[in-house]
């Protein structure tokens, strides 16, 4: 009897699995493992290293190039809006003052015919045969013969006059479709400047303070300034030691440089054109306005404002054109030196002209 109780106590065999039971316990096993193995890092992908600090300078240079570029075709797309605004107002306008002519024709025209309404009840032929003044009633018949052909005029003009409005408006739909898509494109251009930005200033945040102070450095001597040209005393020094130099070829040169000297130390704005803030073409367009002379808002149209000349050529007042796209201009002030406004964050300064790629030159007509 106490031998049954042990038995019944005992603990039962384990039996392995077989079939499908093994199958999936061998499974579980192997995700186990391989769950195991991706944990402890054996096997999975190196991350990227994070870029240099002469990486992210260069990348940084590239995104203010490029914004550059996107700013020199928000400016064209802008003066084409604001040039699309000013046709589709001017349609609205002319459709506007076509439309009182017309209502004042059809109102002589209602007038008219009221008049005729109530004096053409009976049939000339009768009218002169129960008249008792034959002449004064030849005399009448003549005036109406003149107010039917004025009416017939009347008729004919209103004519005209619909198909003229309808003619505007057509013009005016178009222009308002080709304002709809300078606007879209203007949006375009705003986002890449401001993405492009936004993207700059994110590599920047990532540099070291002493890092980030070595690439204004750097930044500043291949534009022509230095963190001196923060302080006012170094900027009234730039200006005075360059005006003593400068020796413009006619008075409107002169005063188109006197400008560009004034703006110095003003910060750069994208899209820009003063008087507190320039962007590069925008500096430029000001100081030849100053001078009386209208220039083109972009790089790409002010560089054919004017006679080409020869970097050996070039005299004060002259625009300096930089990098294949022309995408950048400044103002030459002589002695290999310009004015110009150089990117966000570097106001206006002065600057030599062989740290930028140079790709031409205009002398104003």
């Amino acid at each position: 009897m106490a031998a049954h109780r042990k038995s019944a106590h005992r603990k039962p065999k384990q039996r392995p699995f077989t079939g499908p039971a093994a199958r999936t316990a061998a499974t579980l096993a192997l995700a186990g493992a391989a769950t195991v193995t991706s944990a402890t890092g054996a096997g999975a992908a190196p991350a990227e290293p994070a870029p240099t600090a002469a990486q992210v300078r260069a990348k940084v240079d590239r995104l203010y190039h490029d914004a550059e570029v996107a700013t020199e075709k928000y400016n064209g797309a802008k003066e084409k809006e604001a040039a699309a605004t000013k046709a589709v107002d001017t349609l609205a306008d002319e459709a506007a003052r076509r439309t009182d002519r017309l209502n004042t024709a059809r109102h002589t025209l209602g007038s008219m015919a009221t008049a005729q309404y109530r004096t053409g009840a009976l049939d000339p032929a009768v009218q002169l045969a129960l008249s008792s003044d034959p002449d004064t009633y030849l005399e009448r018949a003549a005036q109406l013969d003149r107010a039917g052909d004025r009416q017939t005029s009347l008729l004919t003009g209103i004519r005209r006059q619909l198909s003229g409005i309808a003619r505007v408006k057509a013009r005016a739909d178009r222009e308002t479709e080709a304002l709809a898509a300078r606007r879209a494109e203007l949006q375009e251009h705003r986002t890449a400047i401001t993405t492009k930005l936004a993207d700059a200033r994110k590599l920047l945040a990532t540099l070291t303070a002493d890092e980030r102070a070595a690439y204004e450095r750097a930044a500043d001597a291949a534009h022509g300034g230095g963190p001196a040209q923060a302080d006012r005393s170094a900027t009234h020094a730039d200006r005075s030691t360059a005006r003593a130099s400068v020796a413009a070829p006619d008075s409107r040169a002169g005063r188109a440089v006197a400008f560009a000297h004034g703006a110095i130390g003003k910060p750069y704005v994208w899209g820009a054109t003063g008087p507190n803030a320039f962007d590069c073409s925008g500096l430029t367009q000001a100081a030849w306005q100053a001078a009386g002379v209208s220039l083109p808002r972009t790089t790409y149209t002010q560089i054919n404002a004017g006679q080409r000349v020869s970097r050996s050529e070039l005299a004060p007042g002259d625009l300096v054109f930089f990098y294949s796209g022309i995408s950048h201009v400044g103002l030459y002030i002589g002695g290999g030196q310009m004015i110009h406004a150089p990117r966000p964050g570097a106001p206006v300064r002065i600057a030599p002209i062989d740290q930028m790629p140079f790709a031409g030159a205009t002398r104003v007509a």
